[in-house]
Order: structure tokens, then sequence, then C-alpha cells
């Protein structure tokens, strides 16, 4: 996100990308091989208008070393302690070309075993792993198409699993809030055996880590689509929608305002919900906002 907030870019490397109807119905018909459904998905937020790119690829156009990533036309790479991203996709659902660079370094390794980052389970049986590789990290950006150049905070997470999202969870809700201190991350997450799981860490440009006070969730107001946003948040405490990245029937991407142990921040957060997504009519709306390669 810029200094100025008035443009951000997110970029999504998917290796069986979860949210495609596709990678879906070949699951449904038995084992389904996940590199056969690949993306490198970018979404850009600018202060004139916004491109989403959503193409999926298949394994031939896969290419993966220990330090790189290559989905068609796009790629991720580790040089000299910076993740350098170079993409030239086609939007959806009106085609046009977004293309560019981004250099991300983080500011210090986040907290783990031998400098790896720490995984923490989402799920209650492992099989849904998180781990934040780069919590405050800085971001230059420059763009070809459109011509657009900036630099801000960035952030750099994984994600892993071993089934489909909507098998182990109903919702979620996650957020990265800058303040100045430092950053604090947060995960609510809703379960299909019923349980919860609601999580806070604050990180310093040190290095440090630290869990934040008891948080609960703060109401952010429903989205067009009647998708419920909350944040994960100081109780008590009342949040404020600053900006609507995405709003779709199943997901929101959203820019707000909020408190965390006391001091306020500026929060990029996102709600999900997996029943809405794997209901027949959010199955059938997919393809508009995803292109297919041949």
């Amino acid at each position: 996100m810029s200094d100025d907030r008035r443009s951000a870019i997110t970029i999504i490397a998917l290796l069986g990308s979860v949210f495609s109807p596709y990678y879906a119905r070949a699951r449904a018909r038995g084992a389904a091989d996940p590199l056969m459904h690949c993306s490198m998905n970018v979404a850009l937020y600018g202060p004139r208008a916004d491109r989403w790119a959503f193409t999926e690829r298949p394994r031939r156009a896969v290419l993966r070393s220990p330090r790189s990533l290559a989905i068609g036309p796009s790629l991720m790479e580790w040089s000299g302690g910076e993740l350098r991203v170079a993409f030239d996709e086609i939007t959806a659902p009106l085609p046009s070309r977004l293309s560019g660079a981004v250099r991300l370094r983080p500011a210090a390794p986040a907290p783990g075993a031998a400098g790896a980052p720490a995984e923490i389970a989402l799920d209650g049986r492992g099989r849904h792993r998180w781990a934040p590789v780069a919590p405050i990290a800085r971001a230059e950006v420059e763009l070809t198409h459109p011509s657009l150049r900036f630099t801000g905070s960035a952030y750099l997470d994984t994600n892993a699993g071993d089934e489909p999202l909507e098998r182990a969870f109903e919702r979620w809700t996650w957020s990265r809030a800058v303040g100045a201190d430092g950053i604090a991350l947060t995960y609510d997450v809703r379960r299909r055996d019923g349980t919860r799981l609601l999580f806070g860490r604050a990180f310093d440009a040190g290095g440090g880590a630290r869990d934040l006070p008891p948080l609960a969730p703060r109401p952010l107001g429903d989205t067009r689509w009647g998708l419920e946003r909350h944040i994960a948040a100081d109780p008590g405490s009342t949040p404020r929608l600053l900006r609507a990245y995405e709003d779709t029937p199943f997901y929101a991407r959203s820019l707000a305002a909020a408190t965390f142990g006391g001091a306020p921040a500026t929060v990029v957060h996102e709600a999900l919900s997996l029943d809405r997504f794997a209901s027949p009519w959010v199955q059938l709306l997919l393809p508009f906002r995803m292109r297919r390669a041949a």
C-alpha cells in the first residue's frame, strides 16, 4: 500500500487455485492435479481505476526452483535478500494489460526456527497452515500498464493446505494493521467442527513478536452482497471502513481504521465465507472474474 494510501497492489501465487471452479469440478470427479490449476492473481487499486487479473494455467506453464516461481509470463524470485515480482497479465472481465514489477524488502525475518517463519495451524488437525514470511516490509512498485509508480508498506505470507478450504472452515476474517510501532496480524477463524481460532500477534521492525491483548470481533458493516464484515480488534472499539477494495458474493477486501492494544492503526482486512463460495450460484459466477489459458 502506498504511503499516501491512494494506491495498493496484491499479488498471490496459487499452486492449486483454491477458488477455481475448474479445480473444484476436477476434484468432484476424483483425484485432481493441483498443478493443472495455477495462477498469478494481480489486483491493482489505483487512484483513478482498479484492475484485476486472474488467469488459470496448467502444469506446463509452471516452473519452480528453491528461490523462484514462474506461472505463465509472471515470475516471483528471491534475489539479494529481496523478493522481485515481474508480471504481465490480462485483466477480467474486460480484457486489458496489467504489467509491471514489484521489489519487496523485508525489514526483518519473521521469528521462527533457523530464520524460517513459524507456521500456525488454522484448523484443529494441522491440515491448513499459515506463516508470515515478512510481516514488515517495504515495496517499490513500477507499472508499465497502466503507468504508475509508488512506494509503501508491504507484507508477505504463505498458506498451505491438504484439503479444500470449504471442507474445514465456515468463514474467516484476517487483518494486517499498520501502527506507529509496528504491525498487528489477526485471524478469526470459524471451523466446521464448531471450534474457533481468534489469533492476534504484533511484530516490530527488529523482528520481535508478542501476543496482542485479548481481542473481540467488532462490526465493520455488511458489504453490498450482504457479506458480514468484522475486525478482531480492541473490545469496545469502533472500526471505520475507509475503502472497499473487493466486494464479491463470498469475499471482501477492505481498508479500514481500528485500534489494537489501544493504538490506532490503518488496516487491510479480508472477510471470507466458505459457505457462500461453495454454493452453486457463486460457482456459476466465478468464471466471469477469471480466465483459463488454453
